[in-house]
């Protein structure tokens, strides 16, 4: 019955009873901009053990006939929302979590924009902090995306191949033919997600919009104002990143343009991704030498990523290779001088064409002088 609903809200939990009932409050008490705007909520229970489920079925009782529950045994973000998915009667589906509140207007904002924008098929909006303890000093905005949080400023813009901001599923929706079209998210990259279905979207030219009248709150654990958590968070993005290849389909100004067939490799990755880690260092070392503390960070940080990258395609390469690492690496040197050297023949080449090219041109202004 698709035209029951205009939103389906789909909310994945696992044994936190006591926030989802606070986050269902956000979200069944919706004000609408002028027209009623219809959806349903879909709980999905991703085999909790605490009270979850009465949580659900008492707001049920007491009158929330648009509210559903689902168990979903297998454990894991993907799985929990693919339930969803399967079960969504609207042809938007927007997702949240089970510590995020929603603002009064978030479900009807979203209509609004979908409905002014038919050419997008995903939008995503702002999702701030609610802090439990005072953030440390270092814990700026370049140190958000650890925390699931999104501020990228009051402009509507869109999100495509040409600006792939990843748009967190704490806060995102989408037109539920995507997932016909593209699949459903992969359980191998369950806690990323988000990030590898929002780049089959962006590969296959599928837009989408960061739209900052869509607004959520997220509530931000202690644990999470630690560094050793930030280091844990960027290797293991490194690693999930590394599966899905996707720094070798970023450009270097960050669009998606689809991997070099010709990239020179080290234990499968990309001589760039080295360059990078140098870089990040030298970065480092200077930030430091300074005391530029986040800043320090910010290039520690992305060395943990590097490293969970390199890492993850390292362990992938060896056991297909079959290579030993110092072959592996003096393959590796004799690629980069090769394609080095074929650079500086290209180079040299287009030198000679633009002579050839301009000789005729030297020739003719020479002849009028002398006809003068």
């Amino acid at each position: 019955m698709p035209d029951v609903y205009d939103i389906s809200v789909v909310i994945g939990t696992r044994n936190r009873a006591k926030m989802l009932d606070k986050a269902l409050d956000s979200v069944l008490h919706q004000e609408s901009k002028g027209a009623r705007v219809r959806y349903e909520v879909i709980v999905v229970d991703n085999n909790s053990s605490d009270g979850t489920r009465e949580v659900v079925e008492r707001y049920i009782k007491q009158g929330a006939r648009d509210l559903k529950y689902l168990f979903e045994e297998k454990q894991g973000v993907s799985y929990a929302r693919n339930c969803g998915v399967a079960n969504a009667d609207a042809p938007i589906i927007a997702f949240t979590d089970d510590d995020v509140f929603v603002t009064k207007e978030w479900v009807a904002n979203i209509k609004t924009v979908f409905d002014r924008h038919p050419e997008i098929g995903f939008l995503g909006g702002k999702i701030l902090p609610r802090w439990k303890a005072p953030p440390p000093a270092w814990l700026n905005r370049d140190h958000w995306w650890a925390l699931s949080l999104l501020d990228s400023g009051d402009q509507p813009f869109y999100v495509d191949a040409a600006n792939p901001l990843c748009l967190p599923t704490a806060n995102a929706s989408f037109r539920t033919d995507l997932f016909r079209r593209f699949g459903n998210f992969s359980p191998d990259f369950s806690g990323r997600e988000d990030h590898e279905f929002l780049l089959r979207l962006w590969c296959a030219g599928v837009r989408g919009m960061y739209a900052p009248s869509v607004v959520v709150t997220a509530e931000v654990q202690p644990e999470r104002l630690r560094r050793r958590y930030h280091r844990k968070w960027n290797t293991t993005t490194g690693r999930f990143n590394s599966n899905m290849r996707l720094n070798e389909k970023m450009g270097s100004d960050g669009r998606i343009v689809g991997e070099a067939p010709d990239a020179v490799t080290l234990f499968g990755v990309p001589a760039f991704i080295y360059r990078n880690l140098l870089t990040g260092g030298l970065g480092l070392i200077s930030s430091t030498l300074l005391g530029q503390q986040a800043a320090s960070l910010r290039h520690r940080n992305g060395l943990y990523y590097l490293i969970g990258y390199i890492h993850q395609r390292y362990a992938q390469n060896a056991s297909a290779c079959g290579r030993s690492d110092i072959s592996e690496i003096g393959t590796f040197v004799k690629a980069l001088l090769k394609k080095k050297l074929n650079r500086k023949q290209t180079k040299h080449n287009d030198s000679l064409s633009l002579r050839e090219a301009c000789a005729p041109i030297k020739f003719a202004t020479n002849s009028r002088k002398d006809q003068r």
